[in-house]
């Protein structure tokens, strides 16, 4: 730890679940960052769905997180823990962490950050690893996507949906996207979506058959889960692929298996949060390879909705549970 740096700090803390009105600031001890840690002295937050629903009550941090809400940070490392050789202190970085990002300090994995371009803002770099890594996972790894396909997106202007959008732009696939308003339709073909799907105004089988000349699409990225699962699969070409990230729609769904074997679909999904740290390395490692020479260059940014202070994290947390959001919100420590 540095001499000088203080031994408490305001973080955002909950003490039992229940609504945004929940979250009040804390005063807390400054983490010690152990072997392959470092302590990052937080510039800006990134708000996400699973901070929503951890607050709830339904979404523990894993065994050794920090208890506090928080996944993604952008910031300044300020110590080493044992053996760090890969960063030094006074580098910024974002990066992936497992919880503790609502806090004016948070440990992270050294393997879990990336280094922030002198081009990139720092609100803007605290927007990008959960929504980056969980793309690149579940897109392009799971998902297998590849250039010439197409791929329909559900919550299209959602932080997932904008930056899955931009991403498979960048790498040659057509987008359909789902919104909930003609507004966000378009706003999302602003981001860069080929279409644009106002699922309250028509239904998007139909829209999907339509937009694809019934060849259907490649890929179905899948946030919903519940009923829509079975309309999803209406949706897919031969060897379609489709990937659950989130069962916002219920986590149960009832499936023709034997439409799944007659146009052999795969269907897979995963969670990022509990995997190892390991894990979270080799996926950074991948992203640094293949979509952040795109962030250096300045061709990737993630679409900006709205920055609130970390003490009225409770007014982030509602904005983003009302859904008027479009792209990203972040809190300013």
């Amino acid at each position: 730890m540095l001499a000088n740096s203080p031994k408490t700090m305001t973080a955002i803390g909950f003490e039992a679940p229940g609504g945004p009105e929940v979250l009040q600031p804390v005063t807390v001890p400054v983490p010690v960052p152990g072997p392959g840690e470092v302590l990052v002295k937080v510039a800006f937050a990134g708000v996400n769905r699973p901070d929503v629903v951890q607050r709830q009550g339904k979404y523990p941090p894993p065994p050794g997180a920090s208890p506090l809400p928080g996944l993604e940070i952008s910031g300044q490392v300020v110590a080493l823990g044992e053996g760090v050789t890969e960063l030094d202190v006074g580098r910024k970085v974002c990066a992936l962490v497992a919880g503790g990002g609502y806090a004016e300090y948070c440990l992270a994995k050294v393997g879990a950050c990336l280094p922030v371009p002198e081009s990139l803002a720092m609100d803007e770099a605290a927007a990008l690893p959960e929504t980056l890594f969980t793309v690149w996972h579940n897109v392009f790894e799971r998902g297998w996507a590849r250039e010439g396909e197409t791929i329909l997106i559900h919550g299209g202007t959602s932080g997932i949906g904008t930056m899955a959008t931009m991403l498979c732009r960048q790498f040659g696939l057509t987008v359909i996207v789902t919104c909930g308003s003609p507004e966000k339709c378009a706003r999302a073909l602003e981001i860069g979506a080929d279409h644009a799907i106002d699922y309250k105004a028509a239904d998007f089988v139909a829209e999907v058959a339509r937009i694809t000349e019934g060849r259907g699409v490649d890929l179905v990225l899948d946030m919903i889960a519940g009923d829509y699962v079975t309309r999803n699969l209406k949706c897919l070409a031969p060897d379609g692929r489709h990937v659950t990230i989130a069962v916002q729609g219920g986590a149960r769904a009832e499936i023709n298996m034997a439409v799944v074997m007659a146009r052999r679909y795969t269907l897979t999904g995963s969670t990022l949060r509990p995997r190892s740290d390991s894990f979270k390395a080799l996926l950074a490692q991948e992203i640094r390879a293949n979509a952040w020479p795109l962030v250096e260059e300045g061709v990737l940014r993630p679409v900006m909705d709205a920055r609130f202070p970390l003490k009225d994290a409770a007014a982030a947390h509602a904005r983003m549970e009302a859904g008027d959001h479009v792209g990203k919100i972040v809190l300013e420590i």
